[in-house]
């Protein structure tokens, strides 16, 4: 059952051809994945579809056949009006169905833990840590490591996981970048676990999975998988220009309208995640600065 998660060779085989069909509609987001865990999940699907066609398949053919055989202009067969019960027959409707829900069972009780968003990523490199805050249109990343951030642009290490903490400090919204896999709820005051990688350079489309009010078409951004070594080269760019993100700077972005620019902070105060994931804890800090100021 495993190599049936990790493989799907013999699953892509049935159904690549009518997917492939559909390549010239644009981005084909899980079925063409860049990441493991997409990988993973496609995989899943494959699986899922081939063991269902096993039996569907079958039954839409037998049922043409059978009208065909036994129509009223063709009378085959033999008439048993006192027919009632058959052991072989019964045996044969309800195993096939059962082995069917026995196999989805335990391609999705193994998958849904291999996948598991919060579960790290066998991989021989470190994981980059990276926060994520949702906000009233746009999308607050937060390099913790490297003491900088940016907005609707991610910047990642190609062959590199990714451990992304997401919270909102709006309404709920959703994280996904379709192509490395799961996406996952920006709820406020909760604190989401998501590991991610992108196999290979190259620019992949995220967004919001969730309706989230009038500028939720705005909640855009590209993950922009790059080397190691420019990866590098960003972060040191990154922190020659631009402001410093803090308290009153992370206020002032969370009234702004939305926008789909990006745009980068070279540095950022510590803390400054957390806070925002106990909601009032940035308003909190910033007016005791205020009062602090007035006082003297």
């Amino acid at each position: 059952m495993p190599g049936l998660i990790r493989g799907g060779v013999w699953a892509r085989a049935g159904v690549c051809a009518p997917v492939a069909a559909l390549a010239g509609c644009g981005e084909m987001g899980l079925l063409d994945p860049a990441g493991p865990v997409a990988a993973g999940e496609r995989a899943m699907f494959f699986n899922a579809v081939v063991i269902m066609l096993a039996i569907i398949v079958p039954i839409i053919v037998l049922t043409l056949y059978f009208a065909w055989r036994y129509s009223a202009k063709r009378p085959r067969g033999q008439y048993t009006p006192d027919w009632s019960y058959s052991g072989r027959l019964e045996l044969l409707v309800w195993s096939i169905p059962a082995l069917v829900i026995i196999f989805l069972g335990g391609i999705a009780w193994i998958g849904s833990h291999e996948l598991e968003p919060s579960r790290p990523l066998r991989s021989p490199v470190r994981a980059l840590p990276v926060q994520v805050i949702s906000l009233d249109w746009k999308w607050l990343f937060i390099y913790p490591e490297q003491g900088l951030a940016s907005v609707n642009r991610l910047v990642i290490p190609a062959g590199t996981p990714i451990s992304f903490r997401i919270t909102s400090g709006t309404v709920m919204n959703s994280f996904m970048v379709p192509r490395l896999g799961s996406q996952m709820y920006a709820m406020a005051g909760m604190d989401g676990k998501l590991n991610l990688q992108a196999d290979k350079p190259g620019r992949y489309r995220g967004l919001s999975a969730h309706y989230s009010g009038e500028g939720f078409s705005e909640m855009a951004f590209f993950a922009d998988a790059v080397t190691p070594a420019e990866f590098a080269a960003w972060v040191a760019r990154t922190r020659r220009a631009g402001p410093v993100l803090d308290a009153p700077g992370y206020l002032k972005i969370e009234r702004q309208a939305a926008t789909s620019k990006p745009y980068t902070y070279r540095a950022v105060a510590p803390g400054l995640y957390e806070a925002a994931l106990k909601q009032s804890g940035v308003r909190a800090s910033e007016e005791q600065r205020s009062g602090r100021e007035d006082t003297e």
